[in-house]
């Protein structure tokens, strides 16, 4: 047996420890108790400057069919294994669809506003992602699909 395990735990160290999560456990009511919310996402009212509504349809190969919507054509195939940000965020908007009783009917609108913020609404429930959240590399990977000429370059 070794001097550290008959040596008892400092105390100092446990009324620290107690007094955070008493902290946390106050703060965490008083906000629940007072309504207090956290701030919403940045969506301006201005008039997108660019925008598309998609449509993502499962394939039997494990590919993801993106559609545009209005124009009717396919705007890209994301083949399997690939894309994971974009698969993860609609994997989610459509879990969160399944929970509202939405079907997969209507469309995801992807936009842009001025300054180049980029986001992804669910038509379906009203919900807002703001895809810079998420670092530059993943907004851009959905950016592609409302500029597919960015692609190329």
């Amino acid at each position: 047996m070794s001097e550290v395990d008959s040596q008892p735990f400092p105390r100092p160290a446990l009324i620290a420890a107690g007094l955070m999560i008493g902290f946390a456990i106050l703060a965490t009511a008083a906000a629940r108790l007072t309504g207090y919310t956290t701030a919403p996402i940045p969506v301006t009212h201005a008039a997108p400057t660019a925008s598309i509504d998609l449509g993502f349809a499962d394939e039997a190969d494990g590919s993801v069919t993106v559609r545009d919507l209005a124009a009717g054509r396919v705007v890209t195939v994301l083949q399997p294994g690939t894309n994971g940000f974009i698969r993860g965020v609609v994997r989610g908007l459509a879990h969160d669809r399944l929970l509202h009783g939405v079907g997969s009917g209507p469309a995801f609108r992807l936009f842009e506003q001025a300054g180049g913020q980029l986001f992804l609404k669910d038509t379906g429930t009203g919900r807002v992602i703001d895809l810079q959240a998420f670092g530059m590399g993943n907004r851009d990977a959905f950016k592609v699909l409302l500029h597919p000429d960015m692609a190329a370059s």
